[in-house]
C-alpha cells in the first residue's frame, strides 16, 4: 500500500517505490507534509554523513568560522549559532549551506541579480571527508525529488515530463543542522514558523530528534502545531511555495518550524531542497475542472510580498533576508533593486 493512516500526532506515510499518484495528491493538497520510504537514498550513507557533520561540529569555533558565510557572496559555509533569521528573528542553530559546485560569476546581469548565488562551497579542512559524502548524497537525494515532481504532474493530470525542463540543471540547496539545546531563555525557536520557497524539500531528522513541528490549521484558520516525530529511515517531505504558485493554491506549501532541543541535548538535522534552476519558471498546471474548483489561489509570501514563477527571485529574497551579515558585506545594493521589494 502507498500512503498510509497514521495516529492523529502523525502524517501519512507515502512509498516512492509504489507511488499512489492519488495519495501523493491528497496528502500536499489537503495537508502539504509527509513521511517518505522507498526513497533509495542510501542509509549508511546517510548515518556516514551526520556522523561526519557531527565531527565537523566538535571542532573549535576558531576552526569553524575559517568556512564562516561572511567568506562567501553566495551565501555558502558555516553559520555560526544565532547567525540566520526566519521572520526578522533569530534561530538557534549552527549549519552548513552546500549548493551546486559552480563557477562564480564575474559580471552579474543586472536583469538576473540572482547570478550572485552561483559559485564554489566551503569545506573544512580538517574534515576533508565532508565534500565527497556531501555531494553523493546530494545527487541520491536529488533523484528521490525528482521522482516526485514528476510523480506529481502525472497526479495532476499532466505528462510526467511536464516540469522536466525547469529541473534540467537545477539549484539545489542541502543544509546540515545542529540544534544545541537550551533553556528557552535566549529564544523560542530552534527554526521560525515559515514556508519553503523552492519546489520541495527532503528532510532527514536524527532518529531521536524532536521539536518538529507542522501547522495544520484549525477550522477557523487559526494556528494549529502537530509535533512530528521521525520514522527511522523515513524522510519528511513538504513541497514549497514554487509549487503552489505552479498549481493555482491547489498543493499547499505548509507553514512549519523547529522548538530547540531540551538543555544538555542537540539534533542534527539534514534538509535538502530541491529547486530548478535560478533562471526557470515552472510553468502553470492546466488542472482538470475538478481540481482547478479546489485551488484556492496563491497571496504573498510570510513577508507580505510577491511569490515569484522564477525561482531565483524568490530564492535570492530568502537568502537576504536570513543572512542580514552576508547581505550587508557583500549585497547592499541588490536590497534597492525594485523586484527584490515586492
Amino acid at each position: 500500500m502507498a500512503a498510509h493512516s497514521r495516529p492523529a500526532s502523525s502524517l501519512p506515510i507515502v512509498d516512492l517505490e509504489d507511488l499512489d499518484l492519488d495519495a501523493l495528491r491528497t496528502v500536499t493538497h489537503e495537508i502539504g507534509f509527509f513521511h517518505l520510504t522507498g526513497h533509495g537514498i542510501d542509509q549508511r550513507l546517510t548515518d556516514e554523513l551526520i556522523a561526519t557533520a557531527r565531527t565537523f561540529f566538535a571542532l573549535p569555533e576558531a576552526e569553524k568560522l575559517t568556512i564562516e558565510n561572511t567568506h562567501s557572496p553566495q551565501f555558502r559555509g558555516y553559520t555560526r549559532v544565532g547567525g540566520e533569521r526566519t521572520q526578522g528573528y533569530v534561530d538557534w542553530r549552527e549549519q552548513l549551506d552546500i549548493g551546486p559546485e559552480r563557477v562564480a560569476v564575474d559580471q552579474v546581469d543586472p536583469d538576473r541579480p540572482w547570478e550572485v548565488l552561483h559559485g564554489p562551497n566551503l569545506w573544512p579542512e580538517r574534515v576533508p571527508q565532508l565534500r565527497g559524502l556531501a555531494l553523493e548524497w546530494m545527487a541520491q537525494a536529488q533523484d528521490a525529488g525528482l521522482r516526485l515532481i514528476r510523480g506529481w504532474a502525472s497526479s495532476l493530470g499532466a505528462p510526467a515530463d511536464f516540469f522536466d525542463a525547469a529541473f534540467a540543471d537545477p539549484d539545489p540547496l542541502l543544509k546540515i543542522a545542529r540544534y544545541p539545546g537550551h533553556d528557552g531563555s535566549v529564544t523560542g525557536q530552534g527554526v521560525g514558523s515559515h514556508k519553503d520557497v523552492g519546489a520541495l524539500t527532503l528532510l532527514y531528522p536524527e532518529a531521536t530528534s524532536t521539536g518538529f513541528q507542522v501547522d495544520i490549521g484549525t477550522p477557523d484558520g487559526g494556528p494549529a502545531w502537530l509535533g512530528v516525530d521521525p520514522i527511522p529511515g523515513h524522510f519528511l517531505v513538504n513541497i514549497g511555495e514554487l509549487l503552489e504558485v505552479a498549481t493555482g493554491g491547489y498543493l499547499r506549501a505548509t507553514v512549519h518550524r523547529v522548538l530547540p532541543p531540551a538543555a544538555g541535548t542537540d539534533r542534527v538535522s539534514l534538509p535538502f531542497f530541491l529547486n530548478p534552476g535560478y533562471d526557470a519558471e515552472l510553468p502553470t498546471v492546466p488542472l482538470p475542472p475538478e481540481l482547478a474548483a479546489a485551488a484556492v489561489g496563491v497571496g504573498s509570501d510570510q513577508h507580505g510580498g510577491t511569490l515569484h514563477a522564477r525561482y531565483g527571485l524568490n530564492a535570492l529574497k530568502s537568502r537576504l533576508r536570513a543572512h542580514p551579515n552576508v547581505t550587508e558585506r557583500y549585497h547592499r545594493d541588490l536590497l534597492d533593486l525594485p523586484v527584490l521589494k515586492g
